[in-house]
């Protein structure tokens, strides 16, 4: 309350710190804010506060934005749905019955439920785009390195994007006009773009070069997500891009990468002491386990193959100016599905359309594409060249002008119904 009234007053004397002066967000709670513990959704962390803010913090806050509290992820953001031993079962406002997607899921059921206009994410696999095509938000997971990121004690730190789930493609701009930058503290910080995201925003796609892929070559997407997407990509032509069905465009994910997740997890897990293992997520731990017999020339061939990936697609880039498919496969799962199980393998069902972009660093966001006849909504995910934020933001934002999402009238908080 004190930092929204001091907002108030920056506003009344006509002196704000930025366009998003006061507006009230949340932070994730595998992200530091100074005098908060972090927490991460695990009984293997403590109340413990923070020393120091994470960069993304420190320029919220150096704007002046309220932060109003943490929001809730799986147990580390291991997973692309939002439960976890400390925080319990996160639902999404569409339908209670399902969940938002994760793993940051608490800040897409924010927003989705109009409780502020944003919320702070990350995106490690899809940890924004997931959740956003699963409550019908706008998602932008930012090139690798454009929004500085520290501390880098996640053994994912050099996949992780942060960013902002969002309603509209204009806050998710003005979102990362606060957010990006180097920080010293990050030594693969992108150097600051001389750049207003919001400056060519409504220049259009007309003459672009766009490739649609269903499958990636390996990937079954339901029938439902299919023709909507296929949908959404039509609206790209009726803007003045051709757009092209594209091939088979890389392997299947898990032969190659498989060592780096569970090898990650498995890292994570030899910090935590052994009697604290009980009560980690069965899930998270499981793979963590698996993990201990990845050696080191296993993580050295993903590493590899990571490189071969990323030069593939940056060279497909040449030739294409935007690539589109789906984000997930599936509408939002049910709430209590065993992520990673044979009835929803993380590799087919859970991240093999958002993943690659991680793995490369390239951006890409989430966009509604419409709802299933569940009412369920479903996302189109949006790729572009290396480091071209500005190229995908400028492809979300003609998307969105075309006027056929509108979130209902009645606000979704009074839809909701009593557990």
């Amino acid at each position: 309350m004190a930092a929204a009234r001091a907002s108030e007053d920056r506003w009344q004397k006509g002196a704000p710190w930025s366009a998003l002066d006061g507006v009230p967000t949340t932070i994730k709670d595998t992200t530091q804010v100074k005098g908060w513990p972090t927490r991460n959704g695990s009984h293997a962390t403590d109340e413990t506060p923070a020393v120091e803010s994470a960069p993304a913090v420190e320029r919220f806050q150096a704007a002046g934005l309220v932060i109003i509290g943490k929001s809730a992820t799986p147990e580390f953001g291991w997973k692309a749905l939002t439960d976890s031993p400390l925080q319990g079962t996160t639902r999404n406002p569409w339908n209670l019955g399902h969940s938002p997607g994760g793993s940051s899921g608490g800040a897409s059921a924010l927003t989705a439920a109009g409780i502020n206009p944003f919320n702070h994410g990350n995106d490690g696999g899809g940890s924004i785009r997931i959740p956003a095509a699963h409550t019908g938000l706008v998602g932008l997971k930012p090139s690798y390195g454009r929004i500085a990121h520290y501390p880098a004690d996640s053994p994912f730190a050099d996949v992780v994007s942060q960013g902002v789930l969002a309603r509209t493609v204009l806050d998710t701009a003005l979102a990362l006009n606060v957010l990006a930058g180097p920080d010293a503290r990050d030594w693969r910080s992108l150097p600051r773009e001389p750049r207003d995201y919001i400056v060519g925003l409504d220049t259009g796609v007309r003459g672009w070069k766009v490739g649609l892929s269903l499958d990636f070559g390996h990937v079954e997407a339901d029938p439902e997500v299919q023709q909507l997407v296929e949908e959404a990509a039509r609206q790209f032509e009726h803007l003045g891009a051709h757009v092209e069905l594209v091939g088979p465009l890389i392997e299947p994910l898990q032969k190659d990468f498989e060592p780096l997740w569970i090898g990650s997890f498995a890292t994570r897990l030899r910090q935590i002491p052994t009697q604290l293992h009980g009560k980690l997520d069965p899930g998270f731990r499981a793979a963590a386990e698996k993990g201990m017999s990845i050696s080191l020339a296993d993580y050295a061939r993903s590493y590899e193959a990571r490189s071969c990936l990323a030069r593939q697609l940056a060279l497909w880039h040449q030739g294409y100016d935007l690539l589109l498919a789906p984000v997930t496969p599936t509408t939002a799962p049910v709430v209590g599905t065993l992520y990673n199980s044979d009835a929803f393998p993380r590799w087919t069902k859970g991240a093999p359309y958002t993943l690659p972009c991680n793995l490369t660093g390239q951006p890409a966001a989430s966009m509604p594409a419409g709802l299933t006849r569940a009412g369920l909504p479903v996302g189109i995910q949006l790729i572009g060249p290396p480091r071209a934020d500005h190229v995908v933001l400028r492809a979300m934002r003609a998307y969105e002008g075309i006027g056929h999402w509108t979130w209902p009238q009645t606000r979704v908080l009074d839809t909701l119904a009593p557990l």
